[in-house]
């Protein structure tokens, strides 16, 4: 054992350029790559390839780029894979199978447990031949603002490569939380939070003009939408606490809150 992990279906995922112009584009579709853990790069009549000048844009690829294949035809870049996914910037004729990036995620990692799956990108001016488009299986059309629809090689990249990333599993465990984070406060807990508002706010007449009950409904709504920790239940509390505190004081002296 090398402690390599067992290959799994995004390293049978391959991404196929057919006739790139940008070399720009190319190092941009390799960095997204990267990002989403894709491994497998072919390229079919680049107009230009330079492993050097690609590296540079995409940091730490050259894994990628130095595993890329060159092909001279569509046909012999897809003759090994077993599904074909193209991309499109809008429905050209009804004879073709359209999906959306998240609706044909799964798919792709369940096919990919089969065989290779090609996801297919067209040149940057004009999209995919219609030779090509004959030979996918979905094409898969990011939805977009008409009034400026048309995205560059490596953003549609980008779209499908995170939505298979997440069809896949491979975001694990929750979001980090704060370094102070504490446990959910008690219903009991909340309620001391409630009520130390309540007070606070009766005390400065808040509810002077307003109903308490009505403002307090729409606190806890507000509160339990927020869904606080202890430590920011307590806060609150402390808040209400020191309204009626500071008024106490100023009440108390010569209208001058006293230090403390």
């Amino acid at each position: 054992m090398n402690g390599r992990p067992a290959p799994g279906p995004r390293d049978r995922i391959v991404v196929v350029l057919e006739e790139p112009r940008n070399l720009v584009n190319i190092a941009g579709a390799v960095r997204v790559m990267k990002n989403f853990g894709l491994t497998r790069l072919r390229l079919v009549r680049p107009a230009e390839f330079d492993a050097y000048r690609i590296e540079g844009i995409a940091h730490r690829s050259a894994d990628i780029v130095d595993a890329t294949t060159h092909h001279d035809d569509i046909d012999d870049a897809l003759r090994d894979v077993v599904h074909i996914v193209g991309t499109s910037a809008r429905p050209r004729t009804a004879g073709h199978n359209y999906v959306r990036p998240r609706q044909v995620a799964p798919w792709i990692v369940e096919r990919a447990r089969e065989g290779l799956v090609a996801l297919l990108f067209g040149r940057e001016d004009r999209g995919l031949t219609n030779r090509s488009l004959d030979r996918c299986h979905e094409l898969a059309i990011i939805p977009t603002d008409p009034q400026y629809s048309s995205l560059n090689l490596a953003q549609a990249c980008l779209v499908l490569a995170y939505e298979i990333f997440l069809a896949s599993g491979a975001v694990r465990g929750d979001l980090p939380r704060s370094r102070r984070a504490t446990r959910s406060p008690t219903q009991e807990e909340l309620e001391e939070t409630y009520a130390a508002l309540e007070s606070g706010l009766a005390r400065m007449q808040f509810f002077k003009a307003r109903e308490p009950e009505a403002v307090m409904r729409t606190l806890r709504t507000v509160i339990a939408r927020a869904r606080p920790d202890l430590r920011e239940a307590r806060l609150l509390a402390a808040v209400g606490y020191e309204i009626r505190h500071f008024i106490d004081r100023m009440e108390a002296g010569s209208g001058t809150p006293s230090a403390e």
